[in-house]
């Protein structure tokens, strides 16, 4: 069907559709995916509301072809300074969008097909940023913990890092989603609905059973609310972590040249487990990544791995030894 033939289609009401019951119902898409793809469109009709000088409510399918949207995508890289793996996932937002439109209305198939043939952006491979022990120590020892936003905060930052959880998954928590007894645990929901307990340090448990005196005895209590008694934002637990680690540098001063977020936390934890010789089979499940080939970049990142296999590489220069045999049998077989 030609596409000129046809009215292009109001986006509000495919919009309502694509949230209300394509995600949830059709996909099972995950409150995390939801919000995700909720930003993206804010994003977007905020900006076309700015460039082409149309209010969303009025906005067509055919304002968001191929040029409009190309520009909305360089100006989250050029003037919100977003990564390009940002950028990319705005898109794959957007494409998961038009695939429905496509089903829903033949006549913005073009429409559609154009969008799905933006590529995906490639971006440079940079090793992850991580912190020592003293720097997460330093951190850890910040939050004043005689008051109740500072055991909050302490708590927060500490099942962080024992956890490897991702913020998504940290403010999520419930009461009932903490098990103390001969062994305690946390039980988190991540990406892909995929569930995962995670052990806690003893030290771990203690604060989050002092902690807990402090919120409703209730199953459904959120453990790490803000000061309305709603769930911290991500933006919240960023900006609590932010705070510490500002007043860390004072003890710490190589904290200033580091850029630390939740997410770098959760690197920590994996280079931490790492380091302790925990195979990558294991740190794979505590962070509940789908592949374990996604937990490879902690072996790229460490160097202190490399340095341990680069000890058993002669220098250039000196030679291999050669393997002597020791025993009798052994030498007569090498001497054949």
């Amino acid at each position: 069907m030609n596409e000129h033939f046809c009215e292009s289609p109001l986006i509000g009401p495919l919009l309502q559709v694509f949230f209300s019951e394509h995600l949830p119902a059709h996909r099972r898409a995950s409150p995390q995916t939801v919000a995700g793809y909720r930003d993206t469109f804010r994003l977007l009709l905020r900006f076309l509301d700015r460039t082409i000088r149309k209010a969303p409510s009025l906005l067509r399918i055919e304002d968001l072809d191929v040029p409009n949207t190309l520009a909305f995508l360089d100006h989250l890289e050029w003037e919100r300074g977003n990564a390009v793996r940002s950028r990319n996932a705005r898109l794959a937002a957007i494409r998961s969008f038009f695939r429905m439109v496509a089903l829903r209305e033949p006549c913005c198939i073009p429409v559609a097909t154009r969008i799905q043939a933006i590529p995906i952006k490639r971006a440079d491979k940079r090793l992850i940023g991580y912190l020592t022990r003293a720097e997460i120590e330093a951190i850890l020892a910040v939050p004043d913990q005689r008051r109740w936003q500072g055991q909050r905060d302490h708590a927060l930052l500490l099942t962080l890092y024992n956890s490897g959880a991702r913020v998504s998954e940290a403010i999520a928590l419930r009461r009932r989603h903490i098990r103390f007894g001969a062994t305690n645990f946390l039980e988190l929901n991540g990406k892909g609905r995929k569930e995962r307990c995670i052990p806690l340090w003893t030290k771990t448990a203690h604060t989050l059973k002092r902690w807990l005196q402090l919120i409703p005895d209730v199953p459904d209590a959120i453990v790490f609310p803000n000061a309305r008694g709603a769930p911290l934002s991500r933006d919240g637990a960023a900006y609590i972590l932010q705070q510490a680690v500002r007043q860390a540098k004072a003890s710490c001063p190589t904290l200033s040249s580091k850029a630390v977020s939740p997410h770098v936390l959760r690197h920590t934890t994996a280079m931490h487990l790492l380091q302790s010789g925990v195979d990558m089979a294991v740190i794979a499940l505590w962070l509940g990544h789908e592949r374990i080939e996604t937990t490879h970049m902690y072996i790229e990142a460490d160097l202190k791995t490399k340095e341990q296999a680069l000890e058993k590489v002669a220098p250039v220069g000196n030679g291999f030894r050669r393997f002597k045999p020791d025993d009798k049998l052994l030498a007569f077989l090498e001497s054949l």
